[in-house]
C-alpha cells in the first residue's frame, strides 16, 4: 500500500531486532524491511532500502547510533534521497546524553528500549510526520545541556517574517499545529504553510530540527 510506513531496525542482538520486527509487523500500515546489527551496516542498509523510518539502538560494536545518525543525516546524502528518512534512537535510561547528540545529528527523538509495544507505534507514526517522540519538556532538558555556549543566529533567521517568527517559537516550544493555530490566530493550514516556509529558509529537515536550531540559537 502506498502509505504504509517502511522500517530498517538497527541492534546488535538479534533476539531484540526479531521480536521487534513481530510487534511492528503485527500493526496495521507498518513494514519491517530490513535489520541490521551495527551503525555501519545500518548507513549501507539506509542508502539501499530508502526506509521510512529507522528504529537504532544507541550502543552497538563497529559503530555507535550517534556516529551511524551524523553519516545518515550528512548534507550530500540527505540532498541525494527522493525521500526523507527518520531515525529514533533506543537507549536503556532516559534523558541519554547520547541519544541528545544524535537528535543534534537530525535523529527525531528517542525511546526507552522497555517501551510498551502501544507506544512504539505511536512514536513512528508521529517522527513519520515530522514530529519529536519525545515530550517537549525532556528535548529541552536534553538541548539545554548541549548547549551551553550559544552561537548567534544567521541572517537567514532575520528573513523571516513576524508571523514566521512568532510560528518559529511555538514549535520551538513543542506545539502542535492546532495549538499554534489558536495561539496566532490562523487556521491549521496557514500555519502548516508558515512552518513549510520556516524549514525552507532556514534549511531544516523538520520540526524537530527547528527545536534544536532554537536551542543552539538562545531563541527559546
Amino acid at each position: 500500500m502506498s502509505d504504509e510506513i517502511t522500517m530498517l531496525l538497527v541492534d546488535d542482538q538479534e533476539l531484540f531486532r526479531e521480536g521487534v520486527r513481530v510487534i511492528v509487523d503485527a500493526q496495521e500500515g507498518m513494514r519491517v524491511i530490513g535489520g541490521a546489527g551495527n551503525g555501519m551496516e545500518a548507513v549501507r542498509l539506509v542508502e539501499e532500502l530508502r526506509p521510512d523510518v529507522v528504529l537504532m539502538d544507541i550502543r552497538m560494536p563497529e559503530m555507535d547510533g550517534v556516529e551511524a545518525s551524523r553519516q545518515i543525516f550528512a548534507s550530500e546524502r540527505v540532498a541525494r534521497r527522493a525521500k526523507p528518512v527518520r531515525v529514533i534512537v533506543l537507549t536503556t535510561f532516559n534523558l541519554d546524553e547520547r541519544a541528545a547528540t544524535a537528535i543534534r545529528h537530525g535523529a527525531s527523538g528517542f525511546l526507552l528500549k522497555d517501551t510498551t509495544p502501544l507506544m512504539l507505534r505511536d512514536a513512528i507514526r508521529t517522527v513519520h510526520g515530522g514530529n519529536a517522540v519525545l515530550a517537549p519538556q525532556d528535548l529541552a532538558t536534553l538541548l539545554d545541556r548541549q548547549f551551553q555556549v550559544e552561537v548567534a543566529p544567521p541572517a537567514a533567521f532575520l528573513g523571516l517574517t513576524d508571523k514566521e517568527r512568532e510560528v518559529f517559537t511555538a514549535v520551538a516550544r513543542g506545539l502542535s499545529n492546532a495549538e499554534i493555530a489558536g495561539t496566532v490566530f490562523a487556521s491549521e493550514s496557514t500555519v502548516k504553510t508558515h512552518v513549510g516556509a520556516i524549514l525552507r529558509k532556514l534549511a531544516l529537515r523538520d520540526r524537530v530540527q527547528i527545536v534544536v536550531f532554537a536551542h543552539e540559537h538562545g531563541l527559546v
